[in-house]
């Protein structure tokens, strides 16, 4: 079966091939040709050989039809290179006795430096004006990889990511190939150097030159060409950008350069033969060569060895005959003087026309090949200017070429520019796009369960305001599961159960990427019912059983295979989950019938289990860079809007659900509220949700406002226990986090949010209105999982400023069914330090009534009930209540109706549960504080007003853990963070879960 072809990044995005050979071929330095002693002249086939190489890479770019493979244009370059440098150095030491490399770089720098520095200052202003910030933000650190030489491994990087995928293309992505060249250089020059160093008291010091050179040449081409059929059969981005894997053209180059080949005998037809072959090679190479080409690998041996033969072809002979003059060879073709025209002019129209392209397109959008190849030739002007104004003059100019160190300031001062520059914009953008905060969900209703309405429907209205996440937010906001959403290369995933362990009480979440954008959801809805999550997901993987190539790996996706397998036996070795949730991209095949029957493959194990089966159908995938695009057009996000038909693909899966073909399978869909109507367009942001992370994918933020919508869709069509079933013991769970997940990570987005600085937004109340001098964070350094069931706070101090974390639950509607009972509680074990080391630690459990969430303003009259303090390390704990007025009222504010310090001797170096009961039955009326199940405090309706009683605790409340430092509290009890204070210590939360009781359902 022929594999199904995932658009692919390499070679199509990859091959944007390389620069010519450092200017050694042009007339000036064109001595350096020739394996000949007798022979060093400038070689006209070679100049007219970059233009051929050149060309094609434009004809590729232009996408320009039956020249698919001009990729290849690359190849013809390095041997190119690898020619003409090789010779010049190895003469260089037979002549000398030693290579001056100063005087080798300084060439180099003044050759090929300032006319790249023009071209990647053009780019770095020119994108402050055609691309959206976003993308201006990426652009800038290209500028800095492409100054500095390294753009290649920044591309490598980025296009072995998954998550980095979707990106539009870099208008400096083409650097890639001079980067290689120039880190090829930078090590094989002074290679050469020692190696003439070490043989140049020899007798015959030519001889013994080019035999030492000739050893490690051979050695390195090899090794090279090993590593890059390896690298193919890995990672084809690794292989086709990275310096290691291409080093072997340069070596065939350099082989060429030193072999004796000028002494070889044969017949005249035989060269010419050979030139004519090569020529044959590499135009064949263009034209059958194409985007699913595995390269580099054995593919690029056909281009390599073309563009060397036709270099031999125009070596002269032991007789010094010259082959390119006169004759019918092919170097006399390419010595005319239009391909040697375009040879000289080949760098920088290299240079220049990649950039014009995709800036072009940045600003008009995607252009058909007639208009791409129109501003392909355009880009000679700026091509022919920079030749004729930069490149020459300097190049000629005395002044700096006597002496090396000219030069090299000059490649110094072309290095410079570009990256001064881009560090101007890239800073200007960085503060367009404002601070890197995390999400802020304040002011705006939680997720709808139902209707057409993403967010809830509100007595007040929507505010205006800026999408949430913001658009840099927005290419970050993956599901918070660690290491459990695999990579391409990986073939079994680790253990991730989050939650309970070791019973059936679980859900699975099955699939690829499309699958992983429901953990959130996935996980809450587990929580709620004391339930587990077990994550078996893998980038780029379809569940359905089809053949595909994966884009990152650039080969058939074998692990792909490998993975599905083994988790399909985990299903059926492993304890029966309670449900099985499954969803994957609906795109990696047009084929429907291949598709279905994949789908059959796959399902009908689980199918066997008997466990309920749903299917969440697949999300629109807008297939642009959403975020990019919103960053542009924050007031108008309906600029952003997505081609309804493009975004939607036919289901075959949730068709046959439909039709009953797949039993013990049912489906839900939340397309129509993602892009709700029959328009042609679906929106990008809607409900001031920014719903894309990237061309494919929910944010997570969209993701959990989705949450209770898919709860009530599970739980309707019976898969699991609605929302507020009472337990055995009649207590109905609201609220359950047992904080599993891997170490490091942040807590559940589903239910937690962060509060961040020093007070709630628009700062009503200073320091969180009690002293306190930390800054909340959410940072992992601050709040993070154990990876062993427990969620840390940690205090931490840096440069003299204390950092800590507070995070709030996402609902604030937790109170008392009237007539029942609301409990919440929780399992902590608090910061383990006391004495002076414990000096401001003020960990505590508390809640706040929600009304203070509508502009955060009228405590304590909303309410507050602290469930625990504790201060200063001491054994003992607080419970307090706040409500009224702020001064005196019916909580003698500001101190409240407090417990007073109870004992607890073991809470720092145990869990401890502490609880708090709001009772509304009959005849009770009244607040409990427990600790571990004892009751030690009450607070009772009757000592206060009704009207007050009700708005402080039977309003809503909404749950926040936090660890503060300093502050009113331990000041009283003598407790005042100083340089004895130890940062660090965490306060441990094994559980925390709200439930009620009787009474009418919340």
């Amino acid at each position: 079966m022929s594999s199904t072809v995932v658009p692919e990044l390499a070679p199509q995005t990859l091959t944007i091939p390389g620069p010519p050979p450092g200017g050694a071929a042009s007339p000036g330095a064109g001595a350096a040709a020739g394996p000949s002693p007798r022979r060093t002249g400038f070689r006209p086939d070679i100049e007219g050989l970059r233009a051929v190489a050149v060309l094609a890479v434009l004809a590729f770019h232009a996408s320009v039809p039956g020249l698919a493979g001009g990729f290849v244009g690359v190849d013809v370059f390095f041997v190119i290179s690898g020619y003409l440098i090789t010779g010049l150095l190895v003469r260089e030491a037979i002549g000398t006795g030693r290579i001056r490399l100063g005087e080798f770089f300084s060439r180099r720098a003044r050759r090929l430096l300032p006319s790249a520095a023009v071209v990647l200052a053009a780019v770095a202003l020119a994108g402050a004006w055609l691309t959206v910030p976003l993308r201006r933000t990426d652009l800038e650190y290209d500028v800095l990889a492409a100054a500095l030489s390294a753009a290649n491994w920044r591309f490598v990087a980025q296009q072995t990511d998954y998550l980095a995928a979707g990106r539009e293309q870099s208008p400096l992505l083409h650097f890639w190939s001079l980067a290689v060249e120039e880190q090829f250089y930078l090590l094989w020059a002074p290679l050469l150097a020692v190696t003439a160093l070490l043989v140049a008291r020899a007798v015959r010091r030519g001889r013994a030159v080019r035999a030492a050179v000739t050893a490690v040449t051979a050695l390195l081409t090899l090794g090279s060409f090993a590593l890059s059929l390896h690298w193919t059969h890995g990672s084809v981005s690794l292989a086709y950008l990275g310096t290691p894997s291409r080093a072997w053209q340069f070596g065939v180059g350099a082989l060429l350069a030193l072999l004796p080949w000028h002494r070889l005998r044969g017949p005249r037809p035989l060269r010419l033969l050979s030139g004519w072959a090569g020529a044959a090679a590499i135009g064949w190479c263009v034209l059958r060569y194409h985007a699913g080409t595995p390269y580099p690998g054995y593919a690029a041996l056909v281009p390599t060895l073309g563009a060397a033969a036709v270099i031999l072809a125009g070596t002269p002979d032991s007789g010094g005959a010259d082959p390119v003059r006169g004759g019918l060879g092919v170097g006399r073709l390419l010595s005319g003087r239009a391909p040697r025209a375009v040879g000289r002019l080949s760098y920088n129209l290299y240079l220049w026309h990649w950039p014009v392209l995709v800036l072009a397109e940045a600003r008009l959008g995607t252009l058909g090949w007639p208009a791409r190849a129109g501003l392909t030739l355009a880009a000679a002007l700026p091509a022919a200017a920079a030749l004729r104004w930069i490149e020459q003059p300097l190049r000629r100019n005395r002044t700096i070429a006597e002496l090396p160190r000219r030069g090299l300031s000059l490649g110094v001062a072309a290095v410079v520019v570009p990256v001064v520059l881009a560090l101007v914009v890239g800073t200007g953008t960085l503060r367009l796009l404002g601070p890197a905060t995390p999400v802020d969900m304040l002011g705006l209703p939680p997720g709808s369960p139902d209707g057409t309405s993403l967010l809830a429907r509100t007595a007040a209205p929507l505010r205006p305001g800026p999408a949430v996440p913001d658009p840099a937010q927005a290419r970050k906001d993956f599901p918070p599961d660690g290491e459990c959403e695999v990579a391409p290369a990986v073939t079994a995933g680790p253990a991730c159960l989050f939650g309970p362990a070791g019973g059936p009480d679980r859900i699975v979440l099955l699939g690829d990427s499309h699958a992983g954008q429901w953990f959130s959801p996935m996980l809450a809805i587990a929580a709620e019912r004391h339930w587990g999550l077990e994550e078996l997901v893998k980038q780029g993987c379809p569940l359905a059983e089809i053949p595909v190539v994966n884009p990152q790996l650039g080969r058939e996706y074998r692990e792909c295979d490998t993975w599905r397998a083994d988790s399909l036996a985990r299903l059926r070795n492993g304890p029966k989950p309670r449900l099985i949730v499954i969803a994957s991209l609906n795109r990696y095949t047009d084929d429907r019938q291949l598709l279905a029957e994949g789908w059959e493959k796959t399902l009908t194990p689980p199918r066997a289990l008997g466990v309920p089966i749903v299917y969440i159908e697949d999300t629109p995938v807008p297939g642009e860079d959403v975020p990019a695009c919103v960053s542009g057009h924050t007031a108008d996000p309906a600029a952003c809007e997505f081609d309804r038909a493009r975004a939607h693909w036919p289901d075959p899966l949730a068709e046959a659900i439909a039709a009953g073909r797949m039993p013990g399978v049912r489906s839900v869909e939340v397309n129509s509220v993602l892009c709700p109507g029959a328009g042609r367009s679906c929106p990008a942001v809607l409900e001031r949700i920014l719903l894309y992370r990237d061309d494919a994918h929910l944010t997570n933020v969209a993701a959990v406002v989705l949450t209770p919508r898919l709860e009530r869709l599970l739980a309707g069509a019976g898969l699991v226990p609605a929302r507020g079933e009472p337990g055995a013991d009649g207590w109905t769970t609201l609220l359950r986090d047992d904080f599993d997940g891997p170490a490091g990570s942040r807590p559940s987005a589903a239910d937690w949010q962060y509060d961040l600085g020093t007070c709630y937004p628009g700062c009503p109340a200073a320091q969180w209105g009690t002293g306190e001098v930390e800054t909340m964070t959410d940072s992992t350094a601050n709040v993070r999982l154990d990876g062993k069931g427990a969620l840390e706070i940690v205090p931490t101090l840096e440069g003299g400023r204390w950092g800590s974390g507070r995070i709030e639950s996402r609902r604030a509607d937790f109170t008392a069914p009237p007539g029942g009972v609301l409990r919440i509680e929780a399992s902590i074990a608090l910061p383990d330090v006391t004495g002076p080391a414990a000096a401001g630690y003020w960990p505590a459990f508390w809640t706040l009534g929600a009304g203070l969430r509508e502009g955060f303003t009228g405590w304590p009259g909303t309410g507050e009930l602290d469930v625990m303090e504790s201060v200063n390390g001491r054994d003992s704990v607080f419970g307090t209540m706040h409500c009224g007025t702020l001064d005196g009222g019916p909580c003698q504010e500001p101190k409240g109706l407090g417990s007073g310090e109870s004992a607890c001797p073991g809470c720092r170096t145990g869990f401890h549960t502490y609880a708090v009961e709001v009772d509304r039955t009959a005849g009770a009326g009244q607040v409990r504080w427990y600790l571990d199940g004892r009751e030690f405090h009450r607070v009772r309706a009757d000592r206060m007003d009704a009207a007050t009683w009700d708005r402080a605790v039977n309003q809503g409340q909404f749950l926040i853990l936090n660890v503060a430092v300093g502050g009113n509290l331990p000041a009283a009890l003598g407790g005042v963070p100083g340089a004895a204070t130890e940062p660090g210590h965490p306060m441990r939360v094994q559980y925390v879960a709200v439930s009620t009781r009787g009474g009418a359902r919340p």
